[in-house]
């Protein structure tokens, strides 16, 4: 993500991220619950969370979400730091698909940290990995991203590498790479996303797969020039999605884990609901979304985040296990992803209640 005018705030949180003192957060954000929450389910997740070392996509999500909840409270768990000084910003290696989505998300929580500390943060991992992919692009092959989760995974940090390395051919690769995924996976009759083509024509729209689309498309708008002409599309498709996920929200705040299915997996499930409330809530603050349509559906989902998944010794539950499909989530459930995402929705929720530090 982008963080304009983030100097000032920047030394705060580099000051927290290298492991000195908890710093106190801004008044405003002293008087938010939303701070509150944020901070107790970060703190739940980096004491009683599991496999917390390795770089893949589950963890990279979270620390995502970590270094939002940094931004947004002022205050921080130390966590995210280490883990990348300890797996020395590489990305996992598959040398059987080189180009595998998923091995390619902890470059964002990596970018993260550059935005405080470059030009100590090495970026040649991610940089190499997008350099080989645009080249096989360019040589023709452009169906790694064919499951819907892969937009998360790898195309934010295509569309910041190509600003910090004012490369044009990233986002040209980029573009190509959403174009094949947007015609095999996408449906314009109902505005959401196939999870893959074992799906097609199925009707099922799993809601975490549409949460990775919707927050795929909240990052790179959130960087990508404003004259650039790739723009359009992704705004078309995101607000397409927008209008589509506010007709389908439940009464209790929640989107079913099958969007258009009530009668299937009909309880709560926060990780898709949370990357939701992040997306709209992105585009509400943005300026993008009419705030009269849709703030309350952010309010509504980050009610029943905040007051139901999130349980009073901070796990946030209801999280749906690792799957590609709609699947039932239960209350004890959770994972490093839907924590992440969870503090996601948080940041744009304070910043519509005026209570970030950001």
């Amino acid at each position: 993500m982008r963080f304009p005018a983030i100097r000032g705030f920047g030394v705060l949180a580099a000051t927290a991220l290298a492991g000195g003192l908890f710093t106190a957060p801004v008044a405003t954000a002293a008087t938010c619950t939303i701070s509150d929450e944020m901070v107790s389910a970060g703190n739940y997740w980096v004491t009683n969370g599991t496999n917390l070392d390795a770089p893949d996509w589950q963890n990279a999500t979270f620390h995502v979400g970590n270094l939002a909840l940094v931004r947004t409270t002022g205050q921080s768990n130390h966590k995210t730091y280490p883990w990348a000084q300890a797996n020395k910003y590489l990305l996992p290696d598959d040398p059987k698909r080189p180009f595998f989505p998923d091995n390619q998300a902890a470059g964002e929580a990596y970018l993260d940290l550059y935005t405080y500390f470059h030009p100590e943060i090495p970026l040649d991992s991610i940089r190499t990995r997008i350099r080989d992919e645009v080249a096989s692009v360019q040589a023709g092959h452009r169906d790694y991203w064919n499951y819907v989760d892969a937009l998360n995974m790898a195309m934010p940090s295509f569309a910041r590498m190509s600003l910090i390395d004012h490369d044009p051919s990233y986002l040209d690769a980029m573009d190509q790479l959403f174009r094949s995924s947007e015609r095999k996976l996408f449906t314009e009759f109902t505005g959401l996303w196939y999870r893959d083509a074992r799906f097609t024509g199925s009707g099922v729209f799993w809601s975490r797969g549409n949460g990775w689309a919707l927050a795929a498309l909240t990052k790179v708008l959130q960087v990508l020039p404003s004259d650039d002409s790739r723009r359009p599309e992704y705004l078309r498709v995101y607000k397409k999605m927008a209008a589509t996920l506010a007709l389908v929200q439940r009464r209790d705040g929640f989107w079913n884990s099958d969007l258009l299915n009530p009668w299937d997996h009909g309880g709560p499930e926060s990780s898709g609901t949370a990357f939701f409330a992040f997306g709209l809530g992105w585009g509400v603050n943005a300026g993008i979304l009419d705030a009269a349509r849709f703030r309350p559906v952010v309010d509504k989902a980050w009610r029943a985040l905040s007051t139901k998944a999130l349980q009073p010794n901070g796990l946030v539950g209801y999280v749906q296990p690792v799957g590609d499909r709609p699947a039932t989530a239960h209350a004890t459930d959770t994972a490093a992803y839907g924590v992440g995402a969870f503090l996601l929705a948080g940041q744009q929720v304070a910043k519509l209640q005026g209570c970030s530090a950001e």
